[in-house]
């Protein structure tokens, strides 16, 4: 999984991104598509600064997100002068690359403006504070940030604080926020699960900002006692709040509204209808499973098991846990292994650097239970690299926290092939490396692209593992088929969560504290994104089987691999479109 950064969440969350540094070996279209780009960076970075740390622009490292009054007013505005300024420009470009960036540039505007307008008619002003703060201080105290920005933290969360002259504490904005509408009954509040899971979490981010400081030695900094004093303070006074105000306008069905759900859905890249999709999920999901049936009696030969039932032979599988000392170092082990796959069978070019694993701190996991791969800066980037995330648990799952479904030695293949190589960390590296234009790097971002990367990657590398690994890559496909009918059924209100865990449990053989980490993610962590990776693996696949088909014995799989990453993060149709236009040309030239 991805760490969610799209563009047209970034008012609501406070995540933006940076302005371009121009390379001087890349292409002058490219050059140019980043300054176009540069027009909606304006306009979303004054109301979002926080994500300019993590993508690489560092003057922005002690600003905060803009809750002042009229925000949502102000931030339509400008998005609405940047989309103007841009649709004149495309009128008078004729590079045709230059063209199709503007063209995305346009559609992110637009697609946010919509986003804002949905949200600000249906929905009251929520803010989880905690989450912003945490995020905006664990972005600059990281390990590949450079010491000399980490004393930034300190004045950012002064000015969170509202101990910077001519600041307000971000709770008392966001508290105002909510005042400025509460009043209209028509809107509807956040899901009461999601705000109780928000209230236990804040002493967690609380800790987890402590614990930075400490390590980077900012506890001791001017300034930062006070500062964390009045952040444990405010927000534990924000709990308080929320408990009084807010608790009482929650909804206690996490249903959202049809209009907000579809434009969920057109946000994370899907263009197919819920109820078409939910067909082809179901029927996935009964292929997945027999095949699973089939594999099953295999591994338990090898292994020795008595069960030759799929859930019985993962379940046994799950019994042999590795330990928390020896996570890390077995995934290490299998990521060397898996390289050297890629590089024997030619399956797609490595990046130069090394890769990144780690296991997550408590507070990263309370705020993403999900394993998954922190991107490196796409700006100025002098050798910082993605990180893959491994969460061992789920603080909001109730008494049965910790996760056995990633932690034994036949799910790290897959896994590292989804969030590292040749997954999510491998692509973000090639774009880092290779160069590829803000629009189709940033802006274009969906997770139709980038998640069926992901489970493609595990498919590409699914006939070179053992055994066991290729039992547990189908489970997990079968999970992302799962996900695709459940998140569209529980957001229409044709199943309840009761059943939609039994087959999270029963028949995909998650764990309870997994099962409810996806429960939480379909109905109000991230409504209709978990669809994204049945859906983009389909559509790649797709694709990848008319290329076969139309170039015959002149396929080479290394070339188009490496072809799609090279191409960003670009929509199905376009992506398909590229290839048939460019990428099937240039393998046809070839003698």
């Amino acid at each position: 999984m991805m760490r969610p950064t799209l563009i047209s969440l970034l008012v609501a969350t406070g995540f933006a991104l940076a302005a371009p540094a121009i390379r001087a070996d890349q292409p002058a279209w490219i050059e140019k598509s980043n300054q176009n780009a540069q027009v909606l960076l304006d306009a979303t970075l004054k109301f979002g600064p926080e994500g300019a740390t993590q993508i690489g622009l560092p003057q922005y490292d002690s600003m905060v997100a803009d809750l002042e009054p009229k925000v949502n007013e102000r931030a339509r505005a400008s998005l609405v002068a940047a989309r103007d300024e841009l649709a004149k420009r495309a009128l008078l470009e004729t590079d045709p690359q230059v063209h199709q960036d503007l063209e995305i540039l346009i559609k992110s505007a637009n697609d946010q403006i919509d986003t804002l307008d949905l949200n600000v008619k249906l929905t009251l002003n929520y803010t989880d504070v905690g989450k912003l703060i945490f995020f905006g201080e664990f972005y600059l105290l990281q390990d590949q940030v450079e010491a000399k920005r980490h004393p930034a933290a300190v004045e950012r969360l002064r000015r969170y604080t509202g101990l910077v002259a001519g600041t307000t504490p971000m709770t008392e904005l966001a508290k105002a926020r909510w005042a400025d509408v509460a009043a209209d009954p028509k809107l509807i509040g956040p899901y009461k699960a999601q705000v109780e899971q928000d209230l236990a979490s804040t002493t967690q981010y609380a800790a987890g900002i402590r614990k930075l400081y400490a390590k980077y030695g900012l506890d001791k900094a001017e300034g930062a006692t006070a500062a964390l004093d009045a952040m444990d303070k405010q927000l534990g006074d924000y709990s308080t709040w929320i408990r009084t105000t807010v608790l009482p306008r929650a909804r206690d069905d996490a249903k959202l509204p049809p209009e907000l759900y579809a434009d969920n859905l057109k946000n994370v890249g899907l263009d197919i209808s819920p109820e078409d999709l939910v067909e082809r999920a179901e029927l996935a999901f009964v292929e997945i499973r027999s095949e699973m049936q089939a594999l099953a009696p295999l591994v338990a030969k090898e292994h020795g098991f008595p069960e030759t039932d799929y859930r019985s032979v993962i379940h046994a599988l799950k019994r042999e846990q590795l330990g928390k000392s020896e996570v890390e170092p077995y995934y290490h082990e299998v990521l060397a292994k898996i390289e050297d796959i890629i590089r024997r069978e030619g399956i797609v070019t490595l990046p130069d650097r090394p890769m990144i694993m780690r296991l997550a701190s408590e507070a990263e996991t309370a705020a993403q239970p999900a394993p998954h791969m922190d991107p490196p800066p796409l700006i100025n980037n002098t050798g910082e690299r993605g990180t893959f995330v491994l969460t061992m648990g789920n603080p909001g799952s109730g008494k049965n926290t910790g996760y056995d479904d990633f932690t034994f030695k036949a799910a790290a293949w897959t896994l590292t092939a989804h969030e590292g190589r040749p997954g999510h960390e491998l692509q973000f590296a090639g774009m880092v490396e290779r160069g590829v234009s803000l629009p189709r790097s940033l802006f274009a971002f969906n997770s139709v692209n980038v998640e069926g990367w992901g489970l493609y990657a595990e498919a590409e590398m699914r006939p070179y593992e053992p055994i066991d690994g290729q039992l547990i890559t189908l489970q997990l496909r079968l999970m992302r088929a799962a996900r695709a009918f459940l998140d569209p059924l529980l957001n229409l209100g044709r199943m309840n969560r009761e059943r939609a865990h039994e087959v999270l449990v029963n028949d995909v053989c998650l764990s309870e504290a997994m099962a409810a980490q996806e429960l939480d993610r379909y109905m109000f962590r991230a409504p209709g994104q978990a669809t994204a990776y049945f859906y983009g693996y389909s559509r790649i696949m797709l694709l990848r089987a008319a290329t076969e088909l139309a170039l015959g014995a002149k396929f080479d799989r290394h070339a188009f691999n490496d072809f799609l990453v090279g191409e960003g993060l670009l929509p199905p149709d376009l992506l398909a479109a590229a290839v048939r236009e460019h990428f099937i040309p240039a393998q046809m030239a070839k003698k």
